[in-house]
């Protein structure tokens, strides 16, 4: 039997890398996935198809209140419950700290951290309701690593952990665990095609295993995290990063 069987899981920055990856780790456990992203989710949702699940797409900008309050109220509408949600959309742009201008940090700060604070914020009483909910919030492990030229993302991944441990202690009380999972720099077009994509022979060099990260190679600890194996685990912050950070 899936373990995920009748759950409802939002995941925002569905649509591609990562947070695809999710869907369709979820989705083959048997949750129905909402792809909740600014992006056309019909690639994610093609792949989540092809494993035998369920997603569809809904439109939400995890910065603006009343646009993660109407995805709630959607998903509420369509399915009844939410029982997961993955705050997983964010952004990371590299800029020295000489360079980076007020207008940079708060953008980072919006989608990064407010966007974490929001969509929480709009299916926390839901979750309430139904005593029962799973919130795994995505870090980076670059926030124990210092990493130069992201001092507003750092900032926000960190905020993230804070955050984690913080309402984790108040939503015990109703049933809902709050996690969260640090990755390392993982191997998405976004991540290939920029910059980034030629710091991997220098990281892979410092980490444990020997290889490249993979979005798949997120979607075990979230599948801990959200299923009855992680039921007594909450506050926790796991890095995931071939033992880059050993955390």
């Amino acid at each position: 039997m899936k373990r995920l069987a009748e759950r409802v899981a939002i995941v925002t920055g569905g649509a591609n890398g990562i947070g695809q990856a999710f869907c369709v780790g979820l989705a083959s456990d048997g949750a129905k996935v909402v792809v909740a992203d600014i992006e056309e989710p019909a690639e994610t949702i093609g792949k989540v198809e092809a494993v035998g699940g369920e997603a569809w797409g809904l439109e939400v900008d995890v910065t603006d209140q009343a646009s993660t309050q109407e995805m709630a109220r959607r998903v509420m509408e369509q399915a009844g419950r939410i029982d997961i949600l993955v705050n997983n959309a964010g952004i990371y742009p590299t800029v020295p700290f000489q360079e980076l201008s007020f207008d940079d940090w708060k953008k980072v700060l919006a989608i990064n951290l407010d966007g974490v604070f929001l969509c929480s914020k709009a299916v926390y009483p839901h979750m309430m309701a139904q005593s029962y909910g799973r919130i795994v919030n995505i870090s980076s492990g670059t926030v124990f690593l210092g990493t130069p030229g992201f001092a507003h993302y750092v900032t926000t991944k960190a905020g993230v952990i804070g955050f984690t441990r913080t309402l984790a202690g108040e939503a015990g009380d109703f049933g809902i665990t709050v996690n969260a999972i640090a990755p390392g720099l993982t191997a998405t077009r976004t991540v290939l095609d920029g910059p980034l994509g030629e710091l991997f022979e220098g990281i892979i060099s410092g980490q444990a295993l020997k290889r490249r990260q993979e979005p798949e190679d997120l979607v075990g600890a979230l599948l801990f995290f959200v299923t009855d194996e992680g039921s007594f685990v909450t506050g926790q912050t796991i890095a995931v990063d071939g033992g880059l950070t050993r955390h």
